[in-house]
């Protein structure tokens, strides 16, 4: 149990992340969950199942009193040691597609610093945690990157034209529209890399998912290959890679570096 303060936050993650599932999942697939019903902080539009799903997280916080960071509201500032980053559904187009490749995404930071990040597939029922410093964990049991085999890479790859040339350097290619997902399957060893360059991820899609690739052996950086560094914002715009070792960082690196 990990517990900082008076607060499990192991504990809270999973219940607000069942609860979650209990009142969204009949709503799975359906036209409903897509309907458009305004626009989030960043612009963008808000699905009602990203209400839906927002407004139970944000009632579950609020007895906490924590700052929270979420992707329809914004940042709920009360002056608090601690800051939860939150997507209460990370590919909430899939969901509403009927595609099943979507998760609960809830990481915790005290004052910058990580202490916790968990991930919820609602599908398959995989609760992965990354708790810095002790590892990566998936139902409760360690996780890590796999080893590289040179020539069979599986990479997740989003791009906007930019370095498309990589294709040819990578064996496979995936797109599954839900990169906390992809950031746990990664820390699994089911992908070797992800990666997006459109400068378009947040905090909120990613913090949990760096956290717990992070912790399973997973480098993280930035489109120059610096360390990634996560701030608390839920309209801030980023590049990601992240892959289990050198050689593929370089790779892209290098790529991108041939594609200016």
């Amino acid at each position: 149990m990990e517990k900082f303060g008076e607060i499990s936050w192991n504990e809270v993650a999973i219940e607000m992340a069942k609860e979650v599932e209990k009142v969204v999942m009949p709503l799975f697939g359906t036209p409903k969950a897509g309907e458009t019903i305004g626009t989030n902080v960043s612009g963008d539009v808000t699905k009602y199942v990203d209400k839906v799903a927002e407004d139970i997280v944000l009632s579950r916080l609020q007895p906490l009193d924590v700052n929270v960071v979420s992707e329809e509201v914004g940042l709920i500032d009360n002056g608090s040691d601690y800051t939860v980053v939150v997507d209460p559904i990370d590919g909430s187009y899939n969901f509403a597609a009927g595609i099943p490749i979507f998760a609960f995404s809830f990481a915790v930071f005290a004052g910058r610093k990580p202490v916790y990040g968990a991930i919820y597939e609602f599908v398959t029922k995989h609760f992965y945690e990354g708790i810095p410093g002790n590892g990566a964990f998936m139902n409760g049991e360690r996780i890590h990157v796999r080893k590289p085999e040179r020539g069979k890479e599986a990479l997740s790859f989003y791009t906007r034209g930019r370095c498309i040339r990589l294709i040819k350097k990578v064996k496979r290619v995936r797109v599954l529209g839900a990169i906390a997902v992809e950031l746990t399957y990664l820390a699994r060893g089911a992908l070797d890399g992800v990666l997006d360059i459109r400068n378009y991820v947040r905090p909120t899609d990613i913090a949990a998912g760096v956290i717990i690739a992070r912790e399973a052996g997973a480098i993280v950086t930035d489109e120059k290959g610096n360390e990634l560094k996560l701030n608390l914002s839920a309209t801030e715009t980023t590049n990601l890679i992240a892959v289990n070792d050198r050689y593929l960082l370089d790779l892209i690196l290098e790529e991108l570096a041939n594609d200016l």
